[in-house]
């Protein structure tokens, strides 16, 4: 959705809404209603360190690792496993950082990988959507993680100007696991939920 006025000069991601000259990405169409921030009720009930927070997006789900604070500082640590902080075996980490504020990262889903986002320094938006669904979650402390399993399309934008986010990926890099066209993300959604219908 393109605003008044916006000067737009590059293809504009599915559901982004995009304001200014030159024009930026303000939101995502379907989400607003379903922001959901570290500062509201919603993540407040996640006062148990590991305790799991389902939402509207499927598979999708926030994490509270535990925190240990003392004199000396703040740990936070995860434990990974089926079951666990952190649901599936590590096989490759990346850092994120140095984005423009304007620029848009992600826009991608995963055949097979399982990811876990981690905003280790400064902030960022990031939308879910399972092809039914979406949602919108603002990562801001480093105790909070987002899962997003397979076949789920990420986007990830209004990153601060310091932030590093730390993302855990239980698979090791392949571009043939990346499906990059949303349209072919929503035809795969699509047969997978016939697929369980059938069943």
């Amino acid at each position: 959705m393109v605003g008044a006025g916006a000067v737009v000069t590059q293809s504009v991601p599915a559901f982004a809404i995009v304001t200014g000259n030159p024009a930026r990405i303000t939101g995502y169409a379907g989400t607003k209603s379903r922001v959901v921030r570290t500062t509201t009720p919603l993540v407040n009930t996640l006062n148990q360190p590991g305790t799991l927070k389902s939402t509207a997006v499927k598979g999708v789900a926030l994490h509270k690792l535990p925190l240990h604070s003392d004199m000396r500082g703040d740990l936070c640590v995860g434990e990974h496993g089926l079951g666990l902080d952190v649901p599936f075996k590590v096989k490759r980490h990346f850092l994120v950082f140095n984005v423009p504020s304007p620029e848009v990262r992600g826009q991608h889903a995963h055949r097979r990988c399982e990811q876990m986002l981690f905003c280790i320094q400064g902030s960022c938006s990031v939308v879910a959507d399972d092809g039914s669904k979406r949602a919108e979650f603002l990562l801001n402390k480093r105790q909070l993680g987002l899962y997003l399993p397979p076949l789920t399309w990420s986007v990830q934008y209004q990153y601060t100007i310091d932030t590093i986010l730390l993302v855990l990926a239980s698979h090791a890099y392949d571009a043939n696991d990346y499906i990059r066209d949303y349209d072919e993300f929503l035809l795969l959604t699509s047969r997978q939920h016939k697929n369980r219908r059938g069943r």
